[in-house]
């Protein structure tokens, strides 16, 4: 059960790790051979007959923009409900991803009722999808603080963080909805962050969840699961998401602000990694980035941000449709 490793870079000097929230046992994590599991309760189930029913990612064959527009990459199509602005890999059916990686800023944006917001790290390949990121969801947590959440689709299966049978936990440290107690403020000097990262085992295909900057092994989601994604990715995407009812204006994004250029400001994700066939990490140099309504959300690219290896980064954000 030993997972390929994901390796990340030295961070930037404008960040540092949020430290994971460590609720139990005065912050000493769980008692040997246990692993924490929140208790599901009567509400938790209430709440999950609203949640809304998951992205329904379409590609067709139009003109995207991307960092390299000698190319057709197709156009991303999101479901009714739903607004991205992400940068992900050129569409290639060829494509063999073993996983990706990605530190990202925590932030706390206001939603309301039914609407949530979000930054993730995807993998997909066909119907089958493995997201890990920050999630502001009253719905799925029953209040608006920032967690972490984990969410697999198998064809029309699909699943948030514990809620049903299919990811193994594996670590006593960390919970997969755990709270981000603190998180990060425009114009602070510093902006707070997590590693995440999803790694396939090469020898029996289980995907494996990395976080934090010392690649904790928090657990995976096992290969049998899956129908597509029994080998490997095709499709890396990372960036901010958001959903709101139909009828009801779009929440805030990232750091509830257009992105101005500045980390200390901006909500982004950076040392943006993919992992080939080998499970060798590489750098990713080219994106296909989309916004879904760009009066909402923005995206801001930079592939080669200073020099050295995996130093590309995305700054993404927007105010939504409050006023």
């Amino acid at each position: 059960m030993k997972p390929t490793l994901f390796r990340t870079e030295k961070k930037s000097e404008n960040s540092s790790t949020t430290p994971s929230s460590r609720m139990w046992l005065k912050g000493k994590g769980c008692p040997l051979g246990t692993v924490p599991i929140k208790r599901i309760t009567k509400e938790d189930l209430i709440r999950q007959r609203s949640m809304p029913p998951p992205e329904n990612v379409i590609f067709d064959d139009r003109w995207a923009t991307s960092n390299n527009n000698s190319e057709q990459k197709g156009i991303y199509s999101s479901s009714q409900g739903y607004k991205v602005a992400i940068a992900r890999t050129p569409i290639n059916p060829n494509n063999k991803f073993a996983g990706g990686g990605m530190s990202a800023s925590i932030w706390n944006p206001h939603v309301e009722g039914q609407q949530h917001s979000a930054c993730r790290l995807k993998i997909q390949k066909e119907q089958d999808i493995i997201q890990v990121g920050w999630r502001v969801d009253p719905i799925l947590y029953g209040n608006t603080q920032t967690r972490l959440f984990i969410h697999f689709q198998a064809g029309k299966k699909h699943c948030f963080n514990i809620l049903c049978p299919g990811f193994v936990i594996v670590s006593p440290e960390i919970p997969v909805d755990m709270l981000y107690d603190q998180v990060s403020h425009r114009g602070d000097n510093t902006s707070l962050e997590d590693e995440m990262g999803i790694s396939r085992d090469l020898v029996n295909g289980n995907w494996w969840l990395l976080m934090e900057d010392n690649h904790i092994k928090v657990g995976f989601w096992p290969q049998q699961i899956f129908t597509s994604l029994t080998s490997f990715a095709t499709d890396v995407e990372w960036g901010g998401v958001v959903y709101s009812p139909p009828g009801v204006p779009e929440p805030p994004m990232g750091s509830s602000f257009f992105p101005v250029n500045d980390t200390t400001y901006d909500a982004y994700c950076s040392g943006l990694q993919v992992l080939n066939a080998k499970g060798e990490m590489i750098d990713v140099d080219r994106v296909i980035t989309h916004v879904d309504d760009t009066n909402l959300y923005k995206i801001l690219d930079y592939p080669h941000a200073s020099p050295g290896k995996f130093q590309h980064y995305i700054l993404y954000g927007g105010p939504g449709e409050n006023t």
